[in-house]
């Protein structure tokens, strides 16, 4: 006991001990109340109230499906809610049964479980009624069918409203049930809170007299020695840095504190010193933090670390940037010859990046289905090496770098790869960068690059841009080329449609002379036909030698009208049958005929014609029919 020391520590802890006690008095009181009022809310949020809403729904759902129903019988065309019904059917229904299922389960009342299975149970069973009138009613004719649509509105009146009737009724009865829980388990939570309330009161009252009474007690023992260190901490307030002059304190806190004072006041002395000279740029500046703790020395060092960072990378920025405007300038002034272009660019970008070699492909395209990479230009390249070589797609790394449309970056070069060639040797490079020439996902060409010492990320990804606009400008010229190229290709095409329109015009003249013929023959065939069915008989016969028909001569000839001879056999007007006999012979092979014939007029006179006889092609019947020309000779004609 002699070593101890009532200390400001001690009438602190002994302080604090007492108001621990009092709180956690309070905490455990405070804890019971919370953790039975947990419980009761729990239960009332996870299980009653969810019960109550799936209930509510459910009511509505019942309620939805007897209207729903009801459209399906007296609205026909109603589509919207016959597919609502057969929602509720298949989905809804089996949604809602299995969340009510899962509430059910923590349910404490059987017979409101029981209740439950009940109302599922009546539910189903009027889903059963209800599925029967929409398999009645589903064509249009189900609905003109009176004795259906009788039948499916009798069970509407008789079963579905009084069934939904009384399972709402079941529903509401467990509803109000689960109400009266809930309102329960609301009113013990409010008691409890309550007393809760009333506990706090009291207790707080205790705590906030013995605060008071430990702080002034307290206040006395520590304000008279606080005060000089007081002083110093408000100096260091208004950032002054006062001296220290080796005050003596006591071994205890206060002396501790005082030791910690003086600590800071050197410490900051140190930490100003470090902050001037960060801010004059000297980011290798030496400094010690107070402690591993110490936050403002601690927060300085990574300050220093973030602004040496932020140089270097205001740095690399400015690098990226001054090089993207100097060849911004360089593909301005050489956009419309892609050698010159090229030539600029990789002897500028080698000596940007400091590489050692690189070279500039762009893809050939004057064969579309033999496109190729071509060297366009080089700097410190072995040329001949690609002189006369033809890189295609996929084909070594360059051609791969064209087939994926992806940089390609490497620091493990093969030895047969590339050589940096100088008058004093040559030698493997240590990184090789192959960067595709793509705007819009489509590839231009190559970069190609090489050096001995590896590219960092910000100089790799400076390439890539460069890449991008050295690729939208080849695009551009490629473009204005290939304009140029139509709009030659189009004045020879004008050209050669304005020559093919004179030789169509002169095709034109020619037809219509043609046609001009062709109609001036037509008219004389016609004129012709008419003067041979004028000046001769004509009689048309079927493939069986009966009469179609007969011309006006043979009615004038023969005294035949045309009602007395069509459908006749020809040998009513024929009296010669060994004529008759020779001349279908010779038609019926397909030959023509030519004799005379004694022909019968009406008067039963024989007079003698001279025929022309021949087979004719009939298309639409599909059958064979015969032409008869010929003319009345007298005896003296034929003697």
């Amino acid at each position: 006991m002699k070593n101890f020391r009532f200390t400001i520590g001690n009438k602190i802890l002994g302080g604090f001990i007492t108001l621990i006690l009092i709180f956690i008095v309070y905490a455990g009181i405070t804890i019971f109340t919370v953790s039975q009022n947990s419980n009761l809310t729990a239960t009332n949020s996870n299980v009653i109230k969810p019960s109550l809403t799936s209930i509510k729904d459910f009511n509505l759902l019942i309620i939805r499906s007897k209207m729903l129903v009801t459209n399906w019988v007296y609205l026909q065309s109603n589509e919207t809610d016959k597919e609502s019904l057969q929602a509720i059917h298949e989905e809804e229904y089996p949604a809602m049964k299995e969340k009510i299922s899962a509430l059910k389960e923590n349910w404490e009342d059987e017979e409101q479980k029981l209740e439950m299975d009940t109302v599922f149970t009546e539910f189903e069973e009027l889903m059963g009624v209800q599925k029967e009138i929409m398999e009645s009613l589903v064509t249009f004719e189900d609905y003109e069918d009176p004795i259906v649509k009788f039948m499916a509105s009798e069970s509407i009146e008789r079963e579905v409203i009084p069934r939904t009737d009384t399972v709402i009724a079941h529903l509401n009865e467990i509803l109000v049930e689960k109400q009266n829980e809930s309102e329960q388990y609301e009113a013990e939570v409010l008691e409890s809170s309550n007393s809760l309330r009333n506990t706090s009161i009291i207790l707080g009252i205790i705590f906030v007299v013995l605060g008071l009474i430990g702080a002034f007690w307290l206040a006395t023992s520590i304000t008279k020695p606080v005060n000089y260190i007081k002083d110093i901490i408000v100096k260091l307030g208004k950032g002054i840095l006062p001296e220290n002059n080796d005050r003596k304190f006591g071994n205890d806190e206060i002396g501790e504190m005082a030791v910690a004072v003086g600590q800071l006041v050197d410490g900051l002395k140190d930490t100003s010193y470090f902050a001037e000279n960060i801010g004059n740029g000297k980011y290798d500046s030496d400094y010690e933090p107070l402690s591993e703790e110490d936050v403002l020395g601690n927060a300085l060092i990574n300050m220093r670390g973030n602004l040496r960072k932020v140089a270097e990378e205001d740095k690399k920025r400015n690098w990226s940037t001054e090089g993207l405007a100097m060849f911004g300038d360089i593909l301005r002034k050489n956009n419309d010859n892609i050698s010159l272009l090229s030539d600029d660019i990789i002897s500028n970008l080698v000596k940007y990046t400091k590489s050692n070699q690189g070279g500039i492909f762009v893809i050939n395209r004057e064969d579309d289905d033999d496109p190729f990479l071509e060297l366009t230009a080089c700097y410190a390249w072995d040329k001949k090496k690609y002189l006369e070589q033809k890189i295609y797609e996929g084909e070594g790394l360059t051609g791969q770098a064209w087939l994926e449309g992806e940089t390609i970056y490497m620091t493990e070069v093969p030895q047969d790869y590339v050589m940096i060639t100088s008058g004093l040797g040559e030698a493997n490079p240590n990184s090789v960068l192959i960067v595709p020439l793509k705007v819009n996902d489509e590839i231009y060409g190559i970069i190609e690059l090489a050096s001995f010492n590896e590219f960092a990320e910000h100089e790799r990804e400076f390439v890539e841009k460069i890449a991008e606009n050295i690729a939208s400008t080849i695009s551009s010229v490629k473009i204005n080329e290939r304009t140029s190229k139509l709009l030659e290709e189009s004045r020879e095409m004008t050209e050669q449609m304005r020559s093919q329109e004179e030789e169509m015009r002169q095709n034109m003249e020619e037809l219509q002379a043609t046609q001009e013929e062709m109609e001036r023959a037509q008219r004389e065939r016609e004129d012709k036909e008419k003067i041979i069915n004028y000046t001769n008989m004509m009689v048309e016969l079927d493939g069986s030698f009966y009469i179609n028909s007969i011309n006006n001569v043979v009615s004038d000839k023969l005294g035949y009208s045309s009602s007395d001879l069509n459908g006749s056999e020809l040998s009513k007007i024929v009296e010669s049958k060994d004529s008759l006999k020779s001349l279908k012979g010779s038609l019926e092979a397909g030959k023509t005929w030519s004799g005379v014939v004694k022909m019968k007029n009406k008067s039963g006179e024989i007079v003698n014609a001279q025929f022309s006889c021949g087979p004719l092609s009939s298309q639409d019947s599909g059958g064979s029919s015969y032409l008869m020309i010929g003319a009345i000779v007298s005896n003296e004609e034929l003697s």
